[in-house]
């Protein structure tokens, strides 16, 4: 159990930039609960969900997990409100004093650790988890730089980095953010049952949005944003229809650009095969709709709508970045293209309109694949094991 320092529970502060909608916000959740039923106390802390953006903390709250607010924290690059979010976040540290300080994505990583520095010389055991990186494709030469030796610094305040995948952890070596020694790859933990189980009439919801029954439907999940290409799913979908197929793209999610892709799904006379939802809290109906899920992202940690796509049984093609390989078993689960491969794209998707057999297989192998896999007691298994090890490595030394 997690009342083993000095007969109390262990006592961790978790941080994350924003509970928006995504994996990170759900591998927060579920850790959460999952080290409070095994003792542990946990403090959540969030900052604010941008402009655009959808917030998922109704999953926080419905599983229990109590939620403090970290005003000023945010995806916006502003050194004077992140210089106030540490040190706000210092003060809540000396408050609860933890044994472990656990930041999640990258700017709660840079403040959080600031913060730790910040909150005194009692130094708690401190560990960041990249759910990917923005090192790569994200900004210009020189800022990319930059954030690259800023990586690197806070790495050597860090007691333990967790890599999502073995691909995250590589990038992120071969980048120089720090040796493979100080990695440990931890996969996420998701509750995939409860994200993608649908007992409804899947025709009914084919009929209630007007999608004749022989449509091959193609979804597409997440936020529309630069770095998820989102102008190659056009792209795409007019290079699938020039190859006869019948195809429509549903578009489950929100961003900063659903409007222009609406206007250039629109110019160029792709509006009538594309079915705009916008955000849904409930993706089981949608996942179970599709034939078929994309991804045409240039940059991943691990893409969570990859692997509820693959536990609804649905087989995928998405692009190669990231942890996309670790995902996707190519050829048995789904395929995989480089970025910007808009001809691939659509070949592969050909390639499954064509062979209702060879998709549905491929769903199937995915679904068993993933579900074990991804299993939110495995997580909990990894991170407690993993806290247990370094607050025993921490003990030790401060006994020499």
């Amino acid at each position: 159990m997690g009342g083993d320092t000095n007969g109390r529970p262990i006592r961790v502060l978790r941080v994350i930039a924003r509970l928006n909608v995504g994996g990170p916000a759900l591998h927060v959740t579920y850790l959460a609960r999952g080290l409070a039923d095994r003792g542990y106390e946990t403090t959540l802390v969030a900052g604010d969900v941008g402009r655009g953006e959808e917030s998922m903390a109704f999953v926080a709250e419905n599983a229990g997990v109590e939620v403090v607010p970290l005003h000023g924290l945010s995806r916006e690059l502003s050194p004077l409100h992140d210089a106030f979010a540490a040190w706000r976040l210092a003060r809540i540290i000396r408050r609860v004093r933890p044994d472990v300080v656990h930041t999640h994505t990258a700017k709660a990583g840079a403040v959080g650790r600031a913060a730790a520095v910040l909150a005194g010389p009692r130094r708690p055991v401190v560990v960041h988890t990249f759910h990917g990186h923005v090192l790569r494709g994200y900004f210009g030469r020189a800022g990319t730089r930059v954030f690259r030796a800023i990586e690197t610094i806070l790495a050597r305040a860090t007691d333990r980095l967790i890599a999502v995948s073995p691909e995250v952890r590589d990038e992120l070596v071969a980048l120089g953010v720090a040796p493979k020694e100080k990695f440990s790859v931890v996969r996420l933990g998701i509750e995939l049952e409860p994200r993608v189980s649908f007992d409804g009439d899947t025709a009914e919801v084919r009929r209630r949005h007007g999608i004749g029954p022989d449509k091959f439907v193609v979804g597409w999940f997440g936020r529309m944003t630069a770095v998820k290409r989102t102008d190659d799913l056009l792209t795409t979908l007019a290079g699938v229809r020039e190859r006869g197929i019948d195809a429509l793209l549903v578009f489950v999610g929100d961003g900063d650009d659903r409007a222009r892709l609406e206007q250039r799904a629109h110019d160029l006379g792709l509006a009538r095969s594309c079915l705009f939802l916008g955000y849904q809290e409930d993706v089981a109906p949608w996942y179970a709709v599709c034939d078929a899920v994309i991804l045409t992202s240039a940059s991943e940690g691990t893409p969570v709508t990859i692997i509820e796509a693959l536990a609804a049984g649905r087989a995928v093609v998405a692009t190669r970045v990231g942890g996309v390989p670790d995902v996707v078993d190519e050829g048995e689960t789904g395929f995989m293209v480089h970025p910007g491969d808009t001809h691939a794209l659509a070949e592969r998707l050909e390639i499954l309109a064509r062979d209702p057999a060879r998709r549905a297989a491929m769903g199937a192998a995915g679904r068993e694949r993933v579900l074990r896999r991804y299993a939110v007691e495995r997580l909990v298994d990894d991170i407690d094991a993993l806290y247990r090890e370094l607050l025993d490595t921490t003990s030790a030394t401060s006994r020499r």
